[in-house]
């Protein structure tokens, strides 16, 4: 049966990016992908959507870097969606390119979140968060992530989440204008690089001390050897950013952007106008704690 979605409405979203915390390569599956363990943290740098009532389904973005065909995770999104709920109608989505591409932020799987979130409205289907995050999980790993944000562990290729407390974090990000390849980065991982999932229990550990400094302290990602291999730039920011005032810094996701931990938010700002000096793009940000997309009539 097709559902017919209520025609002229519009609807306004903002898509949070994610910091991994920790991010250990346990090994590798049977089914090719690597095991993972990663605590995940969402920021307050956003992208925007618009979501607008359509018959057909098209995408415009602000960024040039941005695809608007079958490569989008949005479009790709809101297609599949369509597709499983036989709905007969499409959306026309604006977006306003805020978190860098390829950047090891998660924009477009937050994107693809904030997708999902809003046509289940725009559309009227009322399907549960676990109806979602089982579309969302065939779309990427950090998709069902961004269906509720805040900060959370993730295992098994990463999809599988368990939330955990955390006190506030301010931090600092640094990109150097280049893009990284995550199935590149993957594919540089040797033996050598596994861990046993002990990073990320500590991160736990640290989060629920709610003490900044032990939060640098447990900062790990296992991805960042394999990155700078391509990228020598993630050493250089890293090393920057700690001597700029950051308590700890790390890679996020497969890179490139470089993250430091700061004691508060105003000493992060501190940091990033020494760090905007460079021909990097920085900017100070708070961890969010509720969710990671957030939506309001338009």
């Amino acid at each position: 049966m097709l559902i017919r979605a209520r025609r002229g409405r519009r609807l306004s979203l903002t898509a949070a990016a994610k910091v991994n915390l920790a991010l250990e390569v346990l090994g590798k599956r049977a089914d090719g992908y690597h095991e993972l363990a990663t605590v995940m943290q969402t920021v307050d740098l956003s992208d925007r959507l618009m979501l607008e009532d359509a018959d057909e389904l098209a995408l415009t973005s602000s960024s040039p870097d941005v695809p608007n065909d079958g490569r989008n995770l949005a479009l790709r999104a809101a297609a599949l969606l369509r597709e499983t709920a036989k709905v007969d109608r499409g959306v026309r989505i604006r977006l306003d390119k805020r978190i860098p591409v390829a950047a090891g932020l998660g924009g477009g799987s937050a994107d693809a979140a904030a997708t999902l979130l809003g046509l289940n409205r725009l559309w009227g289907l009322r399907w549960t968060r676990g109806r979602l995050a089982e579309l969302a999980m065939t779309l990427g790993m950090d998709v069902p992530f961004f269906l509720e944000g805040g900060v959370a562990l993730g295992t098994g290729r990463g999809e599988k989440l368990s939330a955990i407390g955390g006190g506030p974090l301010a931090l600092v990000l640094v990109n150097p204008g280049t893009t990284l390849s995550t199935a590149a980065v993957y594919g540089r991982v040797t033996p050598a690089m596994y861990s046993t999932g002990k990073h990320a229990r500590g991160m736990v550990e640290a989060l629920r001390a709610r003490k900044p400094a032990r939060v640098a302290a447990s900062l790990y990602n296992g991805l960042e050897a394999a990155a700078a291999e391509a990228t020598p730039e993630v050493a250089r920011m890293r090393a920057a950013l700690v001597a700029a005032g950051a308590l700890g810094a790390v890679m996020s996701g497969s890179g490139p952007t470089v993250f430091g931990v700061a004691r508060s938010f105003e000493q992060a700002r501190q940091i990033r106008a020494r760090m905007v000096r460079r021909s990097w793009s920085c900017w100070a940000v708070r961890s969010i704690s509720g969710p990671a997309v957030r939506m309001r009539a338009a």
